[in-house]
């Protein structure tokens, strides 16, 4: 059997100089890591500002079930077919975590003819911007415990720190700690905890910042704990700010990679979507934009995550305006929607997917809740039927959409050439309505989590716990009830429920702690038993990498 890894060997790849070349990109411009990778120096970004943004083209999927969706193979087959269509192309994506690679996802860098490489480099450690933002967070960290050690001169109630100290891995056991153990030599005993790297404020941070000024800013309003009177306690009163920034100068600098098929690709940042904001950087898309006719880019998990997120907390913030969604779903998921168990997915069962296709279709009705021109990409398997695809364009109809199917796993760039010609038209329609947030910055908090259950999940209401309500009354008291809402939860569900696939109704989001993010720029409201520190599956997939004899890494597709 040819796998993913054996497809993405038997490429010889550009040099990076040559990727970067196709959109104009000088090689004095770039920093490289080898070969095949490279970040894009600052002061050539700076050159860019001037330059009118190419079309921004936003790729989410349905919500997420084991029989898999490839909303990323399809980010990357679309990106291939838009320049094998004449057009000046960038792919943006975020950096996978060690997290999920280790543990149930395994890579994140596509698969069979759409894929970008080099694919082990990228998927296990990379550039080390991960690296560079777990120690710009677990530095901060320790210079708070420090001050608390030489005599707390600011005045901090450990029991109101909320900063967490941060790993890129999946660790259960480290999600509640206790630290300074040991006596008076070794710190003051406290309560702590890890957060995943990829769910940390830091991280949030540094994908939104516009640059390094902003993300010094950024970092210096973070709230990380309180005074004993009320007062927040930020990094700049810890005099923390410059060294961040002096971790994560080299880091904020994207890194360029290329497809199989040598379109470029900005790999950088990358928060998960149902404990974050799911986007990659701001920075990486702001200058993709600026050198391609084309940006396709890619939110976590389904519209009602990453999509939601994207648009109403990055796009908010920058200014970035998308072109149209693509949402991206497989007949295999639907059928899981719509009621089969995963042994039985093999079986032709139309109706199973016009039963599914109600959750697409929800998704669909998300990203046309901001007024986007929506195109739906069915990333297509072997086990597919005819009977099944009519299935799906009859259930889809009703919502005038033409679904495109796509053989890009197979057939790289030629197999998502419908796909691409659709996103050509779609961008093209100039009778759409303008791109607009979900709501205003002036909605209170709670109208805001609302009107996002209600217009995004399709469902009724949301349940406060007492906590959480008096955390948002604090908050917007504190003058922080403008910023947007991040919503963490499940992704398998609209509800707060993994297993209530499909398109449920009659049911309330409940929300049971309310946290400010004040550097990242937005408040996040976790659901349900959502965690900020995933852990290991029974059967992690770091059970099966490893090195063969040529001292080649196995094991991570």
């Amino acid at each position: 059997m040819t796998t993913d890894i054996d497809i993405a060997r038997s490429v010889e790849l550009k040099p990076i100089t040559a990727i970067a070349d196709t959109v104009g990109i000088p090689a004095d411009a770039l920093i490289p890591y080898g070969r095949y990778k490279a970040k894009i120096d600052f002061d050539y970004i700076e050159t860019t500002r001037d330059r009118p943004d190419g079309k921004l083209v936003l790729v989410v999927g349905i919500s997420p079930t084991p029989a898999g969706e490839g909303k990323t193979t399809t980010s990357i087959g679309l990106g291939d077919a838009l320049r094998a269509a004449g057009r000046r192309t960038i792919i943006a994506l975020r950096e996978p975590s060690l997290g999920p690679c280790f543990g149930q996802k395994g890579g994140a860098t596509g698969g069979g003819r759409a894929q970008i490489a080099p694919m082990e480099e990228i998927n296990l450690h990379f550039t080390g911007d991960f690296h560079a933002i777990t120690s710009a967070n677990n530095l901060l960290n320790a210079m708070l415990d420090n001050h608390l050690y030489w005599g707390n001169a600011l005045g901090i109630d450990p029991r109101r720190i909320s900063l967490r100290r941060a790993i890129d891995m999946n660790d259960r056991a480290l999600r509640n700690a206790v630290i300074g153990l040991g006596g008076t030599a070794h710190g003051i005993p406290r309560e702590d905890g890890f957060d995943i790297t990829v769910a940390s404020e830091v991280m949030a941070a540094f994908c939104l910042a516009r640059s390094l000024d902003d993300l010094q800013a950024r970092l210096g309003r973070m709230v990380i704990a309180e005074r004993r009177d009320g007062t927040p306690v930020t990094p700049a009163d810890l005099k923390a700010v410059g060294a961040m920034v002096a971790l994560l100068r080299e880091a904020l600098q994207p890194n360029l990679v290329q497809t199989l098929a040598g379109t470029p690709v900005f790999v950088h940042g990358g928060p998960f979507a149902n404990i974050a904001h799911g986007c990659n950087s701001v920075i990486a898309t702001a200058t993709a934009l600026k050198l391609a006719d084309f940006v396709v880019t890619e939110a976590g998990f389904g519209a009602d995550l990453g999509g939601e997120k994207f648009l109403d907390i990055k796009c908010r913030q920058t200014g970035l305006s998308p072109s149209c969604a693509v949402v991206v779903a497989t007949i295999r998921a639907l059928k899981m929607h719509g009621g089969v168990a995963r042994p039985d997915l093999g079986r032709e069962n139309p109706p199973a997917v016009a039963a599914g296709a109600e959750n697409l279709r929800r998704h669909i009705a998300a990203m046309r809740a901001f007024n986007l021109p929506v195109v739906v990409a069915i990333n297509g398997f072997v086990s597919d039927t005819e009977e099944e695809r009519m299935a799906l364009r009859a259930a889809l109809a009703v919502d005038a959409i033409t679904p495109i199917f796509c053989t890009h796993w197979a057939d790289g760039a030629a197999g998502a050439s419908d796909l691409a010609n659709a996103v050509i038209t779609a961008v093209s329609d100039t009778g759409s309505l303008p791109f607009s947030p979900l709501y205003p910055d002036s909605m209170p908090i709670q109208e805001k989590l609302r009107t996002i259950v209600r217009r995004i999940y399709g469902g009724d209401d949301i349940a406060l716990s007492p906590r959480a309500e008096k955390q948002i009354a604090r908050i917007e008291k504190s003058g922080f009830g403008h910023l947007p809402v991040c919503v963490a939860k499940t992704q398998y569900s609209f509800t707060a429920d993994p297993e209530r696939r499909g398109a449920p109704t009659g049911f309330v989001i409940p929300f049971r702690e309310i946290r400010l993010s004040a550097g990242a720029g937005f408040v996040v409201a976790l659901a349900g038993e959502i965690l900020t520190m995933p852990g290991l599956p029974r059967i992690p997939a770091a059970e099966s990498i490893g090195i063969d004899e040529e001292r080649r890494i196995t094991g991570l597709f």
